[in-house]
């Protein structure tokens, strides 16, 4: 290992600096953004606001169940059905922005805590135009230029969850809004 990173460094003490490989470069954990497509039509306004206020996205987990087929002395797997396990996205609660009302609103658009009401976005055969899931989230992650790197998308998009942060006058910190979102497919593609 020691000589193959020599080699590759072309590096001669004493005669040059080492070349920096950047082979090894990896996709920032911290250079990304969550952009929402197709949301119902009241909060159509305030995607890019979502956009800029998105600061972390929990881990995406997709999987296969197995089918297990039992067969004399022999244990075989299939695929089975595809499950998604839902998202969380910390937002930052932005003053001008909004998000945090825009978050909640779209959340009411589904099933209002107040009334109890299911909405005519998602009553079976609503008279409702459109739907109360958003068409895509899109989480584009950044090269180290700021430049698209690849994307992984999410189709069907939908609040399932808002958790408001701790009011605590003893912190230094900016105020949150935790949604956690359901979502039926997903992909996973490089830019360009």
């Amino acid at each position: 290992m020691a000589n193959f990173y020599k080699e590759n460094r072309g590096f001669t003490p004493g005669a040059q600096l080492p070349k920096i490989s950047t082979d090894i470069d990896s996709v920032r954990a911290y250079q990304f953004e969550c952009r929402f497509a197709g949301l119902p039509p009241t909060f159509e306004t305030q995607a890019d606001n979502l956009t800029l206020a998105a600061k972390q996205v929990s881990p995406i987990n997709v999987s296969v169940e197995d089918i297990v087929v039992d067969r004399v002395n022999d244990k075989l797997y299939y695929p089975g059905k595809f499950t998604p396990e839902s998202v969380t996205i910390t937002f930052d609660n932005l003053y001008v922005q909004q998000s945090s009302p825009a978050l909640w609103n779209w959340f009411k658009s589904i099933y209002d805590p107040v009334t109890g009401d299911m909405t005519q976005f998602t009553a079976p055969g609503g008279t409702g135009v459109g739907s109360f899931k958003a068409q895509k989230l899109q989480i584009t992650e950044l090269s180290n230029t700021q430049e698209p790197h690849s994307c992984i998308e999410l189709y069907g998009v939908y609040p399932t969850g808002i958790r408001f942060s701790e009011k605590n006058y003893s912190t230094n910190e900016f105020s949150t809004i935790e949604s956690t979102f359901r979502y039926d497919f997903v992909d996973y593609y490089k830019k360009g």
